[in-house]
């Protein structure tokens, strides 16, 4: 394994036992320089500075080169997709001792840097402590909270990182509960809390003023400072970087400053909280910060007051919790070690802002504070699921499939409900999608109370056909109880053939696509016959890729698989099976161990199936992730390219999965010309294609733009 020099640093100074202050100090190396070196931001170091340090730690400066050759290990050039690495922290604070309160917010500051974090959240009165309850209208708390607040500023001067502090303040005669911002040696604004509790165990309105309604300025150590609760905290270099404050009981009220805070640019809103811990808090706060973030599209970093506080009649437990647009990225275990640190994708919440709240005028009066970071992170904390389409959960999986069902079978029952038809027709091939459009269409009958006999279950084989999948499409009709037909098609492409002079030896895009728009003709024809209307099979993935042929079965008169991706079609298959009668079930399990084929053609000698459509596209479980982060997160192919790499490393090289997206993201922009006029059909899930709904794009735009990008990242 290659150790770098500023990890082989950190070793040695855990092992010493020695604060990066104190190595400082004791090596001569300023602080500032040293916390870069900790951090990795250094790139190369100078001997005399490397000697410094390595005699500090009792080492010889060769001790602390790099392996591989005692050569550096330079940092690879991070690209800016919009991370920033926060944390919410509860430090050690000894109520009523200045000097051990004070070490363990510095010790926490110096370790969270240490870690890449650009924004830390401590607890609210953090500095002093929550339960002082009436000790802090005494000048001794006071006072001394004022000075260990100004000594933690001065401590910060050498970390490139965004801090909020609370802690009681005096402002014209009255007493705040406030969130202090504090970067590089500097306070940036102060936000007192806004709504003050005073029922049940809370008595805080005994001692603390509720913030003014208007801003404006606090003097702290003699210098004045901005104050009030409309502050937003910007970084110059990182413009998503945007901060604003609210404290504890701020969320819980009906009116919550965050939402304020969002309109006017609030990236991520920091709460400085004091919550004590009852049965079943935990999870009603969880789900509370959840909705926040959810509704005011934001990242939402809380930090909560821990065991270090009062029992006399209450308990605090350190639940953090880090939330992003509704989901919970990372939290503390109450009661456990108290330290939550996670990525916050900004772009993304960004490109959902620009979207969401496009509608929202943006309300005046807040005051803008700007600092200069710039510090971003790689995103490496940021897990992404292999299926974002499939809970991993199973009881959520099964849920959301039965929702599924649910959603397509009334939908297709109000379309036959409406337009009166005496048959629905599908064509049924043996795959998977097939296989999930007669499952939906036989729930539709049996919700109108119909029988299943006016499902036509049309089965059309012509020179791919394998006797597996035919057999199949024969087994499944009847064990469903829907009408089953064969028509075999062979003859009539032929005699097509004969018609345009295509020869059957030919195997190009005329020799398969006649074949499916036969099936179409066929099943669009008995539809008419029978007073029915065509159910189509195609699914989302199918239409991201283009994967059909235009007005074969690309079309339908109501596509019921149209915004599920083919990773979710084989789940809902799966429980289907696992939930039904040995017969179905047999037919069924079969049905998804067959490879996805379009079955155009002709099996070489020796093989059931020659044309396996992943072998051609690429692998479902790739494209799916892809259509996922591309459309539902609005990422730039870089982007999706580097967090693919991370999340299926083992799986698929780099090179495959680069040469993957690029024909996603070819095939995504060539083919948008067939999603322009699909049929219509129901959205199930966040993501769709249907130019009436999701997704509206110009059917001849290049995708250069967008190859370029990609092309850039490697």
């Amino acid at each position: 394994m290659n150790t770098t020099v500023n990890e082989k640093i950190k070793l040695l100074k855990k092992e010493s036992g020695l604060t990066t202050r104190e190595l400082a100090e004791k090596s001569s190396v300023p602080i500032g320089t040293l916390n870069k070196i900790l951090c990795g931001q250094t790139k190369s170091i100078k001997s005399e500075t490397l000697a410094s340090i390595a005699s500090a730690l009792g080492k010889n400066a060769s001790d602390l080169l790099a392996d591989r050759g005692n050569s550096f290990t330079v940092k690879k050039v991070i690209k800016n997709h919009g991370y920033l690495r926060v944390a919410a922290v509860t430090p050690n604070v000894v109520l009523g001792n200045e000097k051990e309160s004070v070490s363990g917010v510095l010790k926490a500051i110096e370790e969270l840097n240490n870690e890449g974090v650009s924004l830390i959240v401590f607890p609210e009165l953090s500095v002093t402590g929550y339960t002082l309850s009436d000790l802090f209208y005494q000048d001794t708390i006071l006072k001394n909270a004022e000075k260990s607040l100004l000594e933690i500023v001065d401590f910060t001067k050498n970390y490139e990182t965004l801090i909020f502090l609370g802690c009681p303040l005096l402002n014209c005669g009255k007493i705040y509960n406030t969130a202090v911002a504090v970067f590089k040696g500097e306070i940036l604004g102060v936000v007192p809390k806004s709504f003050i509790p005073n029922y049940n165990e809370f008595y805080e309105r005994r001692v603390f003023s509720p913030a003014p309604e208007e801003d404006s300025e606090i003097s702290i150590g003699g210098k004045s400072y901005p104050f009030g609760k409309k502050l937003i905290f910007k970084d110059i270099d990182f413009p998503g970087f945007s901060v604003a404050a609210e404290i504890c009981e701020d969320l819980w009220t009906a009116n919550s400053p965050s939402v304020m805070h969002s309109l006017n640019g609030a990236n991520i809103v920091v709460n400085l909280s004091a919550s004590n811990e009852i049965v079943g808090k935990a999870e009603y706060r969880r789900n509370l910060i959840s909705m926040q973030s959810a509704k005011c599209v934001c990242g939402y970093v809380y930090s909560d007051a821990g065991n270090y506080e009062s029992t006399t009649d209450l308990v605090f437990s350190a639940h953090n919790i880090i939330a992003e647009n509704g989901k919970i990225l990372t939290e503390s275990e109450p009661f456990g070690k108290g330290v939550a640190i996670s990525d916050i994708d900004l772009s993304f919440i960004e490109y959902e802002k620009r979207k969401v709240l496009n509608y929202v005028e943006k309300p005046c009066g807040y005051l803008e504070i700007f600092f200069k970071c710039g510090r971003f992170s790689d995103g490496g904390l940021k897990k992404y699921e292999k299926t974002p389409f499939v809970p991993f959960d199973k009881k959520e999986l099964s849920s959301r499939i039965n929702t599924i069902l649910e959603i397509q079978s009334r939908a297709l029952a109000r379309r036959i409900s409406h337009v009166k038809a005496k048959s629905v027709v599908i064509g049924v091939s043996g795959g998977l999608d097939s296989t999930l459009a007669l499952l939906a269409s036989c729930r539709a009958m049996d919700l109108l109370n119909r029988g299943r006999k006016d499902v036509l279950a049309i089965t059309m084989p012509c020179f791919g056909t394998s006797k597996r999948t035919k057999r199949n499409s024969v087994l499944l009709a009847k064990a469903l109880g829907a009408t089953l037909r064969e028509i075999d098609i062979t003859g009539t492409v032929l005699s097509h053939f004969k018609d345009i002079g295509q020869s059957v030896d030919d195997k190009d895009v005329t020799y398969e696509n006649a074949q499916a728009r036969e099936r179409t003709q066929v099943i669009m024809d008995i539809a008419n016959k029978t007073g029915g209307i065509v159910v189509g099979t195609g699914d989302l993935s199918e239409l991201a890729l283009g994967w059909a042929t235009y007005n074969g079965d690309h079309m339908s008169m109501y596509g019921v698989n149209s915004s599920i991706p083919k990773t979710l079609v084989k789940h809902i298959v799966n429980y289907v099976a696992d939930t039904s009668e040995p017969e179905l079930r047999s037919v069924l399990k079969d049905i998804l161990a067959t490879p996805v084929s379009p079955e155009l053609i002709p099996a070489k000698e020796g093989e059931e199936i020659s044309q396996k459509t992943e072998d051609i596209v690429g692998p479902y479980v790739l494209h799916d992730f892809f259509l996922y982060h591309f459309v539902r997160n609005g990422f730039a192919p870089s982007k999706i390219y580097e967090i693919a790499k991370r999340t299926f490393k083992g799986d698929y090289s780099d090179d495959e999965i680069f040469k993957w997206l690029h024909t996603f993201i070819r095939r995504f922009f060539a083919q948008q010309f067939k999603r322009s006029c699909v049929p219509d059909g129901v959205k199930v899930g966040s993501v769709s294609l249907s130019p009436r709904g999701d997704w509206r794009m110009p059917s001849d735009i290049s995708a250069s733009l967008w190859l370029t990008d990609l092309e850039n990242s490697k």
